[in-house]
């Protein structure tokens, strides 16, 4: 197993135990600029466009800043993501 692989394993398990749902969010581009956009970040079409926008998160947030969505990125992004909607969705109620 590589090492990437056995950080996604161990990833993934830190994740189950601090609150990730039963299926872990994916990585993939097109989740990503809608996780982004969830909390009103539009990200440009190109790749770079999305390792930028994933660096700059990881910096807001006190991550290693690598430009690539790991677990525990992907993670904060589909938090984060949540939380805007739910908080759009209360002041719509309101």
């Amino acid at each position: 197993m590589t090492a990437r692989g056995v950080l996604t394993v161990v990833g993934n398990a830190v994740g189950g135990l601090i609150g990730w749902s039963e299926t872990t969010p994916t990585a993939d581009p097109a989740s990503l600029r809608a996780l982004f956009a969830g909390f009103g970040v539009q990200v440009g079409p190109d790749s770079a466009d999305l390792v930028e926008a994933v660096r700059a998160f990881q910096i807001r947030l006190g991550l290693p800043a690598d430009g690539e969505a790991g677990p525990q990125t992907v993670h904060l992004l589909a938090r984060y993501a949540a939380e805007a909607r739910e908080l759009t969705e209360f002041r719509q109620a309101a």
